[in-house]
Order: C-alpha cells, then structure tokens, then sequence
C-alpha cells in the first residue's frame, strides 16, 4: 500500500493553477502541477505522483521536503551554475568596444587577440575573441574588400539599372 501524503498546502487551487499557467520553465511547472494535484485531491501518494509525473519517488519527497521547510518560494528556486569568471570585462571591454567602432578597427580577430595581449597582458583564445566581438557585441571587423580586376564599374551600373527597369 502506497504512503498517504501529509502535507499542507497553504496557497490556494486557484492561485496555484494561476502560477501554472504562467510560468514559463519546465521544472517550476512540474512543482507546481505536483502541489495543484495534490490541493485538488487529484492524488494522495507517492507512488501516484511519482507515477504522473514519471518521477523517482525520491524526487518527489524531496521536493515535498523543501516545500515543508521553505514554502513556495524555495521550491521554486532554480539554482544557476556560477560559471566562469569573463576574462574581457569593465575597462578591457569599454576600450575593446571603441577600437571596433573606430575608423581603422582590426584586420582580423587574431589581431584582436595580438591587441589584447599585447595592451593589457591577457591571453585569450581566438574563438573566445571571435564569439565575444561577434555575437555579444554584435560588431563585424572592418575589413575592406578588394574589388575584382575583371569587374568594371561601368558593367556594373549598367546592369544595375537594367534591374530596376524590370
């Protein structure tokens, strides 16, 4: 026979179903289906909850016992990984910006790198270069194109305007 749950729910069933509603992160929704279930009388065991959610048992009384011992709010509390400290920030960062958007800016994101190095004594990789100035700062390098010799210029304004007669 399957262990009665004996837990008391504070919220109420529509403000839970409320929160449900809104949320937006997986986890947090699980949680809370859990405590709405059980303040609607949807389920009175373990092995129930465990069984809908397709949980491990011991995931749900774990749950359940942060709930007893923090409320709502610590059972929805998501811990973040610190992750690792940035290597280009403040200052490094605020120069890095002006130098792009400079006339001259860099040829080459190993030119970044060399830059770097060489003005304020960091070793950074060249993908962490190339992610950083391209999709967190969302800069391009200014690199002029050289022209083709074949192409003339003249060609190309005439075929131009033959598009837009079109």
């Amino acid at each position: 026979m399957a262990r009665q749950l004996k837990i008391e729910i504070t919220e109420s069933a529509d403000y839970l179903e409320k929160t449900l509603k809104q949320t937006r992160s997986a986890s947090q929704k699980e949680r809370l289906q859990m405590l709405w279930w059980f303040k609607i009388g949807q389920v009175r065991s373990h092995h129930e909850l465990a069984q809908r959610l397709a949980r491990d048992p011991s995931t749900i009384t774990r749950w359940l016992q942060k709930y007893r011992v923090q409320g709502l709010a610590g059972l929805l509390k998501m811990k973040k990984p610190p992750g690792q400290e940035p290597k280009i920030k403040g200052e490094v960062l605020e120069s890095l910006k002006t130098q792009l958007n400079s006339s001259a800016g860099f040829a080459s994101y190993g030119e970044i790198v060399s830059w770097l190095n060489d003005n304020y004594g960091l070793d950074v990789s060249y993908r962490m270069v190339h992610y950083l100035v391209r999709y967190k700062l969302g800069c391009k390098l200014k690199v002029p194109r050289p022209c083709s010799v074949k192409q003339d210029p003249q060609a190309i304004e005439t075929f131009k305007k033959t598009l837009h007669k079109q």
